[in-house]
């Protein structure tokens, strides 16, 4: 571990003397770049020299033991402890930092949210389950944007794609993958019955151009009429993009702008992070053959949350988790889920890695 950590360090350096560089000064994405792997870099190696400072400090009380003065051994004897205990903890928090780390974890992300089993009230519960990650998203400092919706006319979603941009927006949304199951009597519901719904979110780190290459040829693209909840046309003009992929087969839709421009640029984006998603699936399935996780696998199929009304709980079936908060939860409060799945999945880790 310690051959790797001081590798890093190096890699930190000679980073930071990059910067003073007049060819990288005058190269903006050659800045920028050296700015984003400093910024990765920094926690895993100010808490190698923090280790490092420890270490002389034990070193140093060693020394001090053999004196003959009964204070300074004393002293010595405190600092020794203090500084044995600090070694532990800097050497455990090293190892989750260099475990932990997902490459992908500072980009933006794409969320699809989409209607399952329940009809208009699975359409209504994607409704309840965007807004609660767009509070989330606004305490957090982080930008959302719609990408495209369908609207349901009892304000729900039959699905919705919308974009999180800030630093670690994948880190915190990557563990919401999967299908969501909610338990409660209905707006629509006329006798008071709990009914189950589902709904399906997917998770998707948004690609930039050089990590996914789209041949033009292969785009098919289509322009129509705007519609609204229902099917009616919102506007006169051909506004709404749709491409079609024709190699994958996937179809992107956007009409959430009034410009065919900004529609087209946004369904892009969206095609391109599906894309970028199928590439990430094969290239990891390999490690998920080998090592089974139930955090964090993103397996859309998989049930991983129940919300239940009538008891005000949710449970997070891959950790056991179960918190009576419900309220608090769907107004955004997901720091103590999201906190725990984290945890789950660094143990997880570091688990492997012993093994």
């Amino acid at each position: 571990m310690f051959d790797k950590l001081t590798e890093i360090e190096n890699k930190y350096r000679d980073t930071e003397a990059s910067l003073a560089s007049a060819e990288v000064i005058a190269d903006p994405v050659r800045l920028k770049e050296a700015m984003k792997e400093l910024k990765r870099l920094a926690p895993v190696v100010e808490k190698f020299r923090e280790y490092k400072e420890w270490k002389n400090r034990l070193a140093e009380a060693e020394e001090l033991l053999s004196e003959s003065d009964p204070e300074i051994k004393k002293l010595a004897q405190e600092e020794l402890s203090e500084s044995k205990d600090a070694l532990r903890r800097c050497e455990e928090e090293l190892t989750g930092l260099l475990l932990s780390k997902d490459p992908n974890d500072d980009k933006n992300v794409i969320i699809e949210i989409r209607g399952g089993a329940g009809g208009e009230e699975a359409a209504l519960f994607a409704g309840s389950l965007y807004r609660m990650y767009s509070m989330y998203a606004a305490a957090h400092k982080y930008k959302t944007e719609i990408i495209s919706s369908n609207p349901t006319e009892l304000g729900g979603f039959k699905e919705i794609s919308f974009s999180v941009e800030g630093e670690g927006a994948y880190s915190r949304f990557k563990y919401e993958s999967g299908v969501h199951r909610v338990q409660r009597v209905p707006e629509t519901e006329a006798q008071g019955r709990i009914h189950t719904s589902t709904v399906t979110v997917a998770v998707l780190t948004e690609a930039e151009d050089i990590e996914i290459e789209i041949n033009p040829a292969d785009l098919q693209i289509e322009t129509c009429k705007s519609s609204g909840a229902g099917g009616q046309h919102i506007n006169k003009t051909e506004s709404a993009i749709r491409i079609i992929h024709k190699p994958s087969g996937l179809v992107v839709e956007c009409q959430e702008e009034r410009s065919q421009l900004q529609n087209r640029e946004k369904a892009m984006k969206l095609l391109r992070a599906r894309l970028y998603d199928i590439e990430r699936t094969k290239r990891d399935s390999a490690i998920a053959s080998e090592r089974k996780s139930q955090v964090g696998t993103g397996d859309r199929s998989e049930r991983i949350r129940t919300y239940n009304f009538p008891q005000g709980r949710v449970t997070d079936h891959r950790i056991g988790l179960t918190l009576y908060s419900i309220d608090s939860i769907m107004d955004g409060g997901l720091d103590g889920l999201i906190d725990a799945l984290s945890a789950a999945e660094t143990a997880e880790r570091l688990k492997g890695s012993n093994g």
